[in-house]
């Protein structure tokens, strides 16, 4: 039997004294396609940190393609909402992808397979023509393409993006749902997002997180698990933030 790409069970985590997770158990599967959605605040970056291994929980096991968090370094990807280039620096797009292959590259050399591997995920994110390109070039959509190049070079099973359309434009950001759909049949999908419209069409299970997770692994949306994660009544969520939708009602 195929081990879950990522179980958790119980786990809780509080942060300079504030609770940050709270009992929370979730399990994704080898292939999964799964959407976190929540408010700020509610634990979805640390949730990342917790698969990434970065953070330890207080209480509650994790467990990651059958291991613990901390040895299932090279297998997991992450795509960050917000990274920190000095965008003078001299490097090229394909310098910035090649850094996924470092783990996987003999006696941390690059090679040619190395190389072709970067060059078959620049083709795949549809930025080839970008491989010379010093990324102070780029747009923030260009360069949100060029993170997820990067967390593909390394060939992962279970890839996390953060916000990963935030800096795409709506027809860039919809092909972008389609190449995750795409690679979910490889490895294990997990976007932290406030699209519900894309969500909607495109993942198969979502989790409503806000301290304590309210929703899994189901992808319909009822107004009842909206309001219990975003603490009100939520029909539609845009651009980031939750918007109030009244029932019809009659004139008195």
């Amino acid at each position: 039997m195929t081990a879950p790409a990522a179980e958790l069970a119980g786990v809780s985590l509080s942060l300079r004294g504030n609770p940050v997770l709270e009992d929370v158990s979730l399990r994704i599967e080898a292939h999964d396609y799964l959407a976190v959605l929540g408010p700020n605040g509610g634990g979805k970056t640390s949730l990342l940190k917790i698969l990434l291994g970065l953070l330890s929980p207080d209480r509650g096991s994790v467990r990651i393609l059958g291991r613990p968090a901390r040895r299932a370094h090279g297998q997991v990807g992450y795509v960050p909402q917000h990274v920190r280039f000095d965008l003078a620096f001299p490097i090229r797009v394909m310098d910035v992808v090649l850094m996924g292959r470092l783990g996987a590259a003999r006696f941390g050399r690059i090679g040619a397979q190395d190389r072709a591997a970067a060059e078959a995920v620049l083709e795949r994110v549809e930025i080839q023509g970008l491989a010379q390109r010093p990324i102070g070039a780029l747009s923030g959509g260009q360069l949100q393409r060029v993170l997820i190049a990067r967390a593909l070079a390394q060939r992962p099973k279970l890839l996390l993006l953060d916000e990963p359309t935030a800096s795409l434009d709506e027809r860039i950001g919809r092909s972008v749902w389609e190449l995750f759909e795409e690679l979910s049949e490889e490895m294990a999908v997990v976007v932290v997002s406030h699209d519900v419209g894309a969500i909607s069409r495109y993942v198969r299970s979502v989790a409503c997180l806000n301290r304590r997770l309210h929703a899994h692994p189901s992808k319909e949306l009822t107004p009842e698990i909206l309001e219990a994660t975003y603490g009100g009544p939520v029909d539609l969520l845009a651009h980031g933030h939750p918007h109030r939708v009244l029932e019809p009602h009659e004139d008195s």
